[in-house]
């Protein structure tokens, strides 16, 4: 049997975490006459370092042919936008970032966040490398560089001047595959006294609440916080603070400094995470390597559901075409012959189809023309959101299923209200 090639500073990974078996790009979605073309799919097998505990991906594509032209853009999201909101009060109440400050975020979308911080006046710069979301941000007048971040652009930034109070990121540390030049660069670009933020999934959450299909190849890297304060202690950066979110089923905020800033200083909440990771057994391999089965119990549910709906002869469709959801269908094996369409709010990625599944992807009005028995959440993240917005699926009886993480039916707020009635 051949060795696992994914590496860890230059070491073979060996210890499964799980697989997911063969997979296309998450985010490839397809136009109609891709359909009956070809397309490349990828060994989605997640391993685990022995010595760090950091679950990686092997890379099979560049990041420049992941990114450079996405699909994803964050302000489709009303919960997000709310959260990045609150995310710019938060930094200006603690650390006084003012019109005389620079903010930098890297991967920065489609101005989802930064544009916060220009209300109040706060210089700001984007660093995205898909062209066609940084123009959306441009339109919006958020300056932007289009650029991969790593040392090279870090120096290059610096040599015009430009350093930053407060470089923040959000769900970019996992799609990076060069983690130290990542890091690197952010030290590099960070004033002496300056604070650094970036948001990530948390592995206890994906571990504890079955998340696999947070798992695709855009995501290199999964982290505890003890393993993230290795990488970053390797750099001469201190983690002084972090935050538990609800973000994405729940993520880690960590606060970074440089080592030799006095302040602010190292937060007790450093520590009872820490203690917290210990107890679930995050510096165990055990803990990691029994992961797999629990994953191949949630596809056995879900399909069983799916089989039974359909004898039922009840109607299923998808909301949402999230690279979390192509995880999960093309994993279990779920196409047209059991979802006839998923929606999406996003216009980018109406009319086209789920990579693998071919699934088509529809706007949401769909679903009140076509009046489906189940709606199946594949944003399970952003559910509360997603049933407020189509509760009116419960006035022809229709209900909501989330797949993590367990199968689970949701009668429609307009269903509980007629039954309660």
């Amino acid at each position: 049997m051949a060795k696992a090639q994914c590496r860890f500073n230059g070491q073979p990974l060996q210890h499964t975490f799980v697989d997911l078996g063969m997979s296309p790009l998450a985010n490839a979605y397809l136009n109609l006459d891709q359909l009956n073309q070809a397309e490349k799919f990828y060994p989605l097998h997640a391993y685990v370092s022995e010595d760090t505990f950091l679950v990686q991906l092997e890379q099979f594509e560049t990041p420049d042919n992941i990114f450079s032209d996405y699909a994803y853009f964050s302000s489709y999201s009303e919960s997000w936008l709310r959260h990045a909101k609150t995310y710019t009060d938060l930094m200006v109440e603690k650390f006084g970032f003012n019109q005389n400050s620079q903010v930098i975020e890297i991967a920065s979308n489609d101005g989802y966040l930064l544009q916060y911080f220009q209300e109040k006046n706060i210089p700001v710069l984007g660093i995205e490398p898909a062209a066609n979301i940084a123009k959306v941000a441009e339109e919006k007048g958020i300056p932007c560089v289009i650029k991969f971040f790593g040392v090279q652009t870090a120096k290059e930034l610096v040599l015009q001047g430009v350093q930053a109070d407060l470089l923040l990121g959000n769900n970019v540390l996992a799609h990076v595959p060069n983690l130290n030049d990542f890091i690197a660069g952010m030290k590099i670009i960070l004033k002496p006294n300056g604070v650094l933020t970036m948001e990530f999934p948390h592995v206890l959450q994906l571990i504890e609440q079955n998340q696999f299909d947070t798992i695709y190849h855009e995501h290199f890297s999964y982290f505890s916080f003890l393993t993230v304060e290795k990488i970053f202690a390797a750099h001469n950066l201190t983690l002084f603070d972090v935050e538990e979110l609800p973000t994405h089923g729940g993520s880690l905020r960590i606060y970074a400094k440089h080592d030799d800033a006095a302040f602010p200083a190292i937060s007790e909440r450093v520590y009872q995470l820490k203690e917290k990771e210990f107890a679930a057994g995050l510096h165990k391999i055990e803990t990691y390597i029994t992961f797999g089965e629990k994953v191949k119990a949630t596809k056995r549910k879900l399909l069983s559901f799916m089989l039974s709906a359909k004898a039922e002869g009840k109607t299923i469709v998808g909301y949402g075409a999230p690279a979390k959801g192509n995880t999960l269908l093309n994993y279990c094996g779920i196409g047209t012959d059991f979802i006839d369409y998923t929606v999406d709010r996003n216009p980018h990625k109406q009319g086209l189809y789920l990579p693998g599944t071919h699934i088509p992807i529809c706007h949401p009005d769909t679903i009140q023309q076509t009046k489906p028995d189940y709606v199946l959440i594949l944003p399970w993240n952003l559910k509360e959101e997603i049933i407020e917005q189509m509760a009116f699926i419960g006035e022809w009886g229709g209900q909501f299923v989330t797949p993590i993480p367990e199968v689970t039916i949701i009668p429609s707020y307009a269903r509980q209200l007629r039954l309660s009635v």
